[in-house]
This record gives C-alpha cells, sequence and structure tokens, in this order.
C-alpha cells in the first residue's frame, strides 16, 4: 500500500438491534461513525425475525453515510471489514438475491424442539466433537432445518442449487458484491453446528443428519484476505472486501487477546466471554464452546467461549417494555442512586439460559422484591444480572481451563458504564480493564481487512497499539461477594424450565 492515498479502513458492524460502520485511520482511532437500529419481529414468544431488507439497507446506508460525512475520497479507503451477529440465519433464491422468509435470529427458540429430538437420538456427543458446540436452538443449522421443514418446496429448490443459506456476514458479502460472492470465513461457519472445526470443512453426515442441502452452503475463507469488491455504484468506485469475523471473535482480536490465555467479555445485546487457546482446540466439560477465533496466515486459531444471551437488551427491555428509562444510558445515575439493590435478583432469560446451563425453557424471573424495593432497585439488579452472568461463564472457563482469571479486558457499549465494570470487578475478584477504543467489535474487522490488504505489517504492530483507558480493582469484602453471588444462583434455579409444558 502506498502510504497518504489509503488511509483508512471501513468497518462494517452489523448488530442485533443496529447497523454501524465506523472509519478507522492507521493508528486505530475513529475517524467517523454512524448508526441506525432497525425493526424486531416477534411473531410469538420466543421468536425472534429480522426482514433481510432491513438488514441490507441500514448497512449500506450507513456505510455510505459516514463515508460522506468524513469528507474523504473513496479511494482513500483501503479495505472494508464486515463484523455481524453470529447464528442469525438468512436463505435466498440465488438468481434474484430475494430472500424466501425473514432471518431467523441468533435468539429466537423456535427449533428448540428440533434440538430435543437430536438429544433423544444420541447426537449431542457427536456434534460437540465434530463442531464444539452444544445441541441448542442458538445456532443456526437447526434454524435452517426449521426453514426447509417449514416452507413448502425451499429445500427441493436447494437441492437443485437454486437457494443459498447464510450467516449475516455471507448476507452483505453477497448484496456488497452484486451477488457475485457467496462466502464466509472460518468463524462464522463455526457457529452453524454444521462445520468440522478440526478438519475444516462442512461436515457431510451432520448436513445428512439435519437434511441441509450441501449445495446451499456458502464457501469457507479465512478471516482475513480478499473476499471480492463492492459493485462500483456502491461507493463510486469499487472497494475490496479484505476482513470478516463474526462480532465476538471480531472482539477478542480488537482486544488484541492474540496469546492462550488472554480473555475478553463483550456487553451488546449478549454478554460473550473468549479465551484464546492458540492452535489447540480446548474441549469444555463446563457447558462452554470450542469455536474457531479466526483463519489468518494459512492458520487456524482456536478460542473457549460462554454465551449470555441477554445483557445489554435487558436495559432495552427496562427502557421499552416497562418505561423506567427515557435512554439506556440512565441506567448508570439510577442505579447508583441506592447502594445496592436491596436483595433483588432479576435473570433475564427471556429467549433461554446460555452458558453455562443451555436451557431453552428458563424464562425470565426477578425475585426478592418487597413493598421497598424500587425501580432503582432493579436498575442495579440489571447491572448487576450482567455481572453475575458473566463470573457464572468466567468459573466455567477457569474449570476448562485450568487458569486463574487474573483480568478481563471488557468492550461493548454497556463497558462504558463505569458502575457496571465496578459490579463486575466485585463479582468477579478481578481487575476489569477498559481499553481506549470500547468499539473493538469493529476495530477487529478492520484489522482483519487492513492486514488482508497490508494496510497494517503484522499482529505485533497491533498489538503495541492496545491502550487501557481504565482498570477497575475488586472493592468488595470476599464475604460479601460469595453471598451475592450464592443468591444469584437460587434465583437462577427460580427461573430454569419455566416454559416447559411436561
Amino acid at each position: 500500500m502506498t502510504s497518504g492515498r489509503k488511509s483508512y479502513i471501513l468497518a462494517l458492524d452489523q448488530g442485533t438491534t443496529s447497523s454501524r460502520a465506523l472509519l478507522f485511520d492507521r493508528a486505530g482511532k475513529i475517524a467517523g461513525q454512524a448508526q441506525r437500529e432497525f425493526r424486531q419481529i416477534y411473531p410469538q414468544p420466543g421468536w425472534v425475525e429480522h426482514d433481510p431488507a432491513d438488514l441490507w439497507s441500514s448497512q449500506i446506508g450507513v456505510a455510505q453515510e459516514v463515508v460522506a460525512a468524513a469528507g474523504i475520497g473513496v479511494r482513500q479507503i483501503s479495505a472494508i471489514g464486515i463484523t455481524n451477529q453470529r447464528e442469525t440465519t438468512l436463505a435466498w433464491e440465488r438468481r434474484t438475491g430475494k430472500p424466501v422468509a425473514n432471518a431467523i435470529v441468533w435468539q429466537c427458540r423456535r427449533s428448540a424442539l428440533i434440538c430435543d429430538s437430536l438429544r433423544a437420538q444420541g447426537m449431542d456427543p457427536l456434534i460437540r466433537a465434530r463442531t464444539g458446540l452444544v445441541v441448542d436452538a442458538y445456532f443456526s443449522g437447526t434454524k435452517i432445518k426449521w426453514m426447509l421443514d417449514q416452507l413448502p418446496g425451499v429445500r427441493e429448490r436447494a437441492r437443485r442449487g437454486e437457494i443459498c443459506f447464510g450467516t449475516v456476514d455471507t448476507w452483505l458479502l453477497w448484496n456488497l458484491t452484486g451477488g457475485k460472492v457467496h462466502a464466509t470465513d472460518y468463524s462464522n461457519a463455526s457457529r452453524t453446528l454444521l462445520y468440522d472445526i478440526h478438519r475444516r470443512s462442512w461436515d457431510e453426515e451432520l448436513l445428512e443428519l439435519l437434511d441441509v442441502p450441501r449445495a446451499g452452503m456458502a464457501e469457507v475463507r479465512p478471516s482475513s484476505g480478499v473476499f471480492g469488491e463492492t459493485m462500483p455504484e456502491l461507493f463510486g468506485a469499487p472497494i475490496p472486501i479484505a476482513g470478516v469475523a463474526g462480532d465476538q471473535q471480531s472482539a477478542l482480536f480488537g482486544q488484541a487477546c492474540c496469546r492462550p490465555g488472554m480473555m475478553k467479555n463483550t456487553y451488546g445485546t449478549g454478554c460473550f466471554m473468549l479465551m484464546h487457546t492458540g492452535e489447540r482446540a480446548v474441549a469444555s466439560d463446563s457447558g462452554l464452546l470450542t469455536t474457531i477465533a479466526w483463519g489468518l496466515d494459512e492458520r487456524v486459531e482456536y478460542a473457549l467461549e460462554g454465551s449470555v444471551f441477554i445483557a445489554g437488551a435487558a436495559v432495552q427491555w427496562l427502557r421499552d417494555e416497562l418505561g423506567i428509562l427515557s435512554t439506556a444510558a440512565e441506567i448508570e445515575a439510577l442505579a447508583r442512586s441506592v447502594p445496592d439493590s436491596n436483595g433483588v435478583y432479576f435473570v433475564p432469560a427471556f429467549v433461554g439460559l446460555g452458558a453455562p446451563y443451555w436451557d431453552a425453557y428458563a424464562r425470565g424471573t426477578i425475585v426478592g422484591l418487597t413493598r421497598g424495593s424500587s425501580r432503582a432497585h432493579l436498575a442495579r439488579a440489571t447491572l448487576e444480572a450482567m455481572a453475575f452472568q458473566t463470573r457464572d461463564v468466567a468459573e466455567a472457563m477457569q474449570r476448562d481451563s485450568g487458569l486463574r482469571l487474573a483480568e478481563l479486558r471488557v468492550d461493548g457499549g454497556a463497558a462504558r458504564n463505569d458502575l457496571l465494570c465496578q459490579i463486575q470487578a466485585d463479582v468477579l475478584g478481578a481487575t476489569v480493564r477498559r481499553p481506549l477504543t470500547t468499539e473493538t467489535t469493529a476495530l477487529g474487522a478492520a484489522y482483519l481487512a487492513g492486514l488482508g490488504v497490508g494496510f497494517w505489517k503484522n499482529r505485533d504492530e497491533l498489538s503495541a497499539a492496545w491502550q487501557e483507558e481504565r482498570a477497575f480493582l475488586p472493592a468488595a469484602d470476599a464475604s460479601q461477594r460469595e453471598a451475592e453471588y450464592a443468591g444469584w444462583k437460587r434465583a437462577v434455579e427460580r427461573a430454569r424450565g419455566w416454559a416447559r409444558t411436561q
């Protein structure tokens, strides 16, 4: 790359509730950003959908907006990196690009009965061994099967090669390239329940088990490298798309957690903790996932992951459904107005519980209410729920890895909340470190794209650029910490299995 002209990387961050676009300069600093929320669709309890047109229009809209607002020429953009909400599943016509149905969102539990059937058949050990995942409605494979089972004629069309399946990155790649590229990366493929993370290929036995035609699956490529170019009319000139990674793996990369044992937690719609395990796929005995972190430099690296389904989405619920907040940002001041949650525990299992419980039938529960309970106590209990769920995962991660948690790097929108970070340090009994740039999901996508076109030389250059903005040290008494965590575990037991009818 020549210096001077090619000055920026454009990162597209397609999330669960909004699409964002960020421009990063050579120092990894944000030079511009734009964001747009889109509609959430809830056809029935436990179901969540997105309109594929909303995903595309919101994402290309903010991408074009941020470039125009920055006042730069499109030829100053070296590459585009994509990061995305993972597991959300789409199917569309190969010839027209028209979706055959709404996207089934990662949070959606409609395929829980399919998962029950797979477990009853004793397939969980095989699936876990091949994919590193547990059998759960969270992942893409059973969502695809549900579509094929429910949409007349689609399975037959897919067998003829007329239907494309994909996660959100695949959908964006398809639209950005005008249908020329039907591809995904290792990290996203590893979340489908259909991909062998050890042999790095779609698993024919699993495809047959779920009756998913191989012809509809995307080509799987390394996370860094040129996938294709955007259609010239989108930005005025073609731009290489050179990095793709699922949002949590992208955040791990953006946090410079590139050595085995390094850990990060992202507080977004959900809450996700990952530990880098190097080129070794570590199996979990504690309800964690073994996943591909990224493919880079002809190597594939792995991570252990614990996925919490509802984190920041609980704050949105307080705002949108209960009306006790005008904006999500108000929660910190409201929660600070009381010294503790006054015995209130909130288990936000709106769509079941993820790691380490994997209970699709758990539902949201609030316990410990008294006449003196206030909206401030509920606000504080919501922040505590994020921290408690993170500890659930951290405990499991330490058991599997044999490593003690000394520090946690945090990012995501809620990581800007000082009170949450302090509560998290207290609940864990470990230091929480917040980077100068908390937009590490988008930054990771930018880094992968930049490496893919030589904008940055190597990972050492990126690791050296990581800067701490603030460290939060644990201040709570150990006995108090353990008593409050024991209360949380009791509350979780009240929430588990609630939606099971028999």
